[in-house]
Protein backbone atom coordinates (compact mmCIF):
# COMPACT_ATOMS: atom_id res chain seq x y z
CA UNK A 1 0.00 0.00 0.00
CA UNK A 2 2.90 2.55 0.84
CA UNK A 3 4.23 2.13 -2.65
CA UNK A 4 1.03 2.74 -3.92
CA UNK A 5 0.46 6.07 -1.73
CA UNK A 6 4.34 6.93 -2.99
CA UNK A 7 3.41 6.56 -6.73
CA UNK A 8 -0.09 8.51 -6.17
CA UNK A 9 1.61 11.08 -4.49
CA UNK A 10 2.20 13.42 -7.09
CA UNK A 11 -0.56 13.04 -9.00
CA UNK A 12 -2.96 14.21 -5.79
CA UNK A 13 -0.91 17.11 -4.74
CA UNK A 14 -1.12 17.88 -8.83
CA UNK A 15 -4.79 17.81 -8.89
CA UNK A 16 -4.85 19.39 -5.76
CA UNK A 17 -2.68 22.49 -7.11
CA UNK A 18 -4.83 22.46 -10.30
CA UNK A 19 -7.92 22.24 -8.41
CA UNK A 20 -6.67 25.05 -5.81
CA UNK A 21 -5.57 27.25 -9.12
CA UNK A 22 -8.85 27.04 -10.21
CA UNK A 23 -10.84 27.38 -7.12
CA UNK A 24 -12.66 24.44 -7.98
CA UNK A 25 -11.65 21.86 -5.23
CA UNK A 26 -15.30 20.46 -4.64
CA UNK A 27 -15.79 20.07 -8.66
CA UNK A 28 -12.42 18.31 -8.69
CA UNK A 29 -12.76 16.18 -5.94
CA UNK A 30 -16.26 14.94 -7.64
CA UNK A 31 -14.43 13.96 -11.04
CA UNK A 32 -11.87 12.32 -8.86
CA UNK A 33 -14.40 9.98 -7.39
CA UNK A 34 -16.35 9.41 -10.50
CA UNK A 35 -13.21 8.66 -11.77
CA UNK A 36 -12.08 6.24 -9.45
CA UNK A 37 -15.20 4.72 -9.20
CA UNK A 38 -15.05 3.96 -13.43
CA UNK A 39 -11.63 2.46 -12.70
CA UNK A 40 -12.94 0.20 -10.11
CA UNK A 41 -16.08 -0.81 -11.54
CA UNK A 42 -15.08 -5.05 -12.11
CA UNK A 43 -16.21 -4.57 -16.02
CA UNK A 44 -14.08 -1.64 -16.51
CA UNK A 45 -11.04 -2.82 -14.63
CA UNK A 46 -10.97 -6.28 -16.77
CA UNK A 47 -10.71 -3.78 -19.78
CA UNK A 48 -8.10 -1.31 -18.35
CA UNK A 49 -5.72 -4.71 -17.40
CA UNK A 50 -5.60 -5.63 -20.86
CA UNK A 51 -2.51 -6.10 -22.90
CA UNK A 52 -4.26 -4.95 -25.48
CA UNK A 53 -5.97 -1.45 -24.01
CA UNK A 54 -3.21 1.29 -24.39
CA UNK A 55 -2.50 3.35 -21.28
CA UNK A 56 -3.68 6.31 -23.80
CA UNK A 57 -6.93 4.22 -24.78
CA UNK A 58 -7.89 3.58 -21.15
CA UNK A 59 -8.11 7.34 -20.41
CA UNK A 60 -9.81 7.93 -23.25
CA UNK A 61 -12.16 5.27 -22.08
CA UNK A 62 -12.79 6.38 -18.39
CA UNK A 63 -13.27 9.98 -19.83
CA UNK A 64 -15.97 8.73 -22.04
CA UNK A 65 -17.97 6.66 -19.56
CA UNK A 66 -18.11 10.02 -17.23
CA UNK A 67 -19.75 11.70 -19.99
CA UNK A 68 -20.07 15.32 -19.90
CA UNK A 69 -18.91 14.88 -16.09
CA UNK A 70 -15.07 15.70 -16.82
CA UNK A 71 -14.09 19.08 -17.85
CA UNK A 72 -11.69 19.88 -20.21
CA UNK A 73 -8.84 19.98 -17.84
CA UNK A 74 -9.39 16.93 -16.06
CA UNK A 75 -9.41 15.06 -19.04
CA UNK A 76 -5.93 16.06 -19.85
CA UNK A 77 -5.37 14.79 -16.34
CA UNK A 78 -6.37 11.58 -17.47
CA UNK A 79 -4.49 11.72 -20.34
CA UNK A 80 -1.54 12.23 -18.38
CA UNK A 81 -1.84 9.39 -15.60
CA UNK A 82 -2.70 7.20 -18.85
CA UNK A 83 0.51 8.40 -20.35
CA UNK A 84 2.79 7.52 -17.44
CA UNK A 85 0.81 3.91 -17.01
CA UNK A 86 -0.80 5.02 -13.67
CA UNK A 87 -4.55 5.01 -14.05
CA UNK A 88 -4.41 2.43 -11.64
CA UNK A 89 -3.49 4.86 -8.66
CA UNK A 90 -6.57 6.88 -9.05
CA UNK A 91 -8.77 5.52 -6.02
CA UNK A 92 -5.35 6.41 -3.57
CA UNK A 93 -4.81 9.57 -5.93
CA UNK A 94 -8.24 10.41 -4.97
CA UNK A 95 -7.71 9.41 -1.33
CA UNK A 96 -4.88 11.97 -1.14
CA UNK A 97 -6.39 14.53 -2.70
CA UNK A 98 -9.22 14.71 -0.13
CA UNK A 99 -6.82 14.76 2.57
CA UNK A 100 -5.06 17.29 1.04
CA UNK A 101 -8.70 19.27 0.98
CA UNK A 102 -9.95 18.62 4.29
CA UNK A 103 -6.58 20.13 5.94
CA UNK A 104 -6.76 23.50 3.37
CA UNK A 105 -10.14 23.75 4.97
CA UNK A 106 -9.06 22.67 8.11
CA UNK A 107 -11.56 19.73 8.67
CA UNK A 108 -10.60 16.55 10.21
CA UNK A 109 -13.19 13.34 9.75
CA UNK A 110 -13.23 11.70 12.88
CA UNK A 111 -14.04 8.34 13.83
CA UNK A 112 -15.86 7.27 17.37
CA UNK A 113 -16.33 3.87 17.88
CA UNK A 114 -18.12 3.33 20.92
CA UNK A 115 -20.33 0.56 22.60
CA UNK A 116 -23.67 2.36 22.34
CA UNK A 117 -24.84 4.67 19.77
CA UNK A 118 -23.63 8.58 21.29
CA UNK A 119 -26.83 10.76 22.08
CA UNK A 120 -27.00 14.15 19.88
CA UNK A 121 -25.71 16.00 23.33
CA UNK A 122 -22.89 13.50 23.50
CA UNK A 123 -22.15 14.27 19.81
CA UNK A 124 -21.64 17.76 20.31
CA UNK A 125 -19.60 17.73 23.19
CA UNK A 126 -17.34 15.46 21.79
CA UNK A 127 -17.35 17.75 18.36
CA UNK A 128 -16.49 20.37 19.99
CA UNK A 129 -13.65 19.05 22.16
CA UNK A 130 -12.29 17.41 19.45
CA UNK A 131 -12.38 21.28 17.49
CA UNK A 132 -10.68 22.84 20.10
CA UNK A 133 -7.82 20.02 20.25
CA UNK A 134 -7.17 19.57 16.74
CA UNK A 135 -8.30 23.41 15.55
CA UNK A 136 -10.51 22.68 13.35
CA UNK A 137 -13.69 21.56 11.78
CA UNK A 138 -14.93 18.10 13.02
CA UNK A 139 -16.88 15.43 11.05
CA UNK A 140 -17.99 12.91 13.58
CA UNK A 141 -18.72 9.34 12.81
CA UNK A 142 -19.82 6.58 15.20
CA UNK A 143 -19.32 3.44 14.89
CA UNK A 144 -20.52 0.65 17.14
CA UNK A 145 -18.65 -2.00 18.87
CA UNK A 146 -19.71 -3.70 21.94
CA UNK A 147 -16.26 -5.16 22.49
CA UNK A 148 -15.24 -1.26 23.81
CA UNK A 149 -18.00 -2.41 26.74
CA UNK A 150 -17.46 1.66 27.98
CA UNK A 151 -16.31 4.77 26.63
CA UNK A 152 -14.85 5.37 23.06
CA UNK A 153 -12.06 4.85 20.86
CA UNK A 154 -11.32 8.08 18.60
CA UNK A 155 -9.59 7.53 15.46
CA UNK A 156 -8.86 11.31 14.31
CA UNK A 157 -6.49 11.31 11.79
CA UNK A 158 -3.01 9.39 12.44
CA UNK A 159 -3.84 9.88 16.31
CA UNK A 160 -5.61 7.33 18.15
CA UNK A 161 -7.30 8.02 21.50
CA UNK A 162 -8.24 5.09 22.96
CA UNK A 163 -10.31 6.41 26.60
CA UNK A 164 -12.76 2.71 26.42
CA UNK A 165 -13.30 0.24 29.01
CA UNK A 166 -11.70 -2.40 26.98
CA UNK A 167 -8.85 -0.61 26.61
CA UNK A 168 -8.18 0.36 30.31
CA UNK A 169 -8.61 -3.29 31.08
CA UNK A 170 -5.97 -4.26 28.64
CA UNK A 171 -3.83 -2.10 30.59
CA UNK A 172 -4.43 -3.28 33.94
CA UNK A 173 -4.02 -6.66 32.79
CA UNK A 174 -0.53 -6.16 30.92
CA UNK A 175 0.88 -4.34 34.18
CA UNK A 176 -0.40 -6.98 36.33
CA UNK A 177 1.36 -9.68 33.90
CA UNK A 178 4.69 -8.07 34.34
Amino acid sequence: MSSLTTLARPYAKAAFALAEAEQALPRWEEMLTLASAITEDATMAELLDSPQVSSAEAARMIADAAGQAFDGRFRDFLAVLGANGRLAVLPEATRLFQRLRAEAEKRLRVRVVSAVPLDADQSARMRDALARRFECEIELENEIDEAVIGGAVVYAGDEVIDGSLSGRLHKLSSSLVR
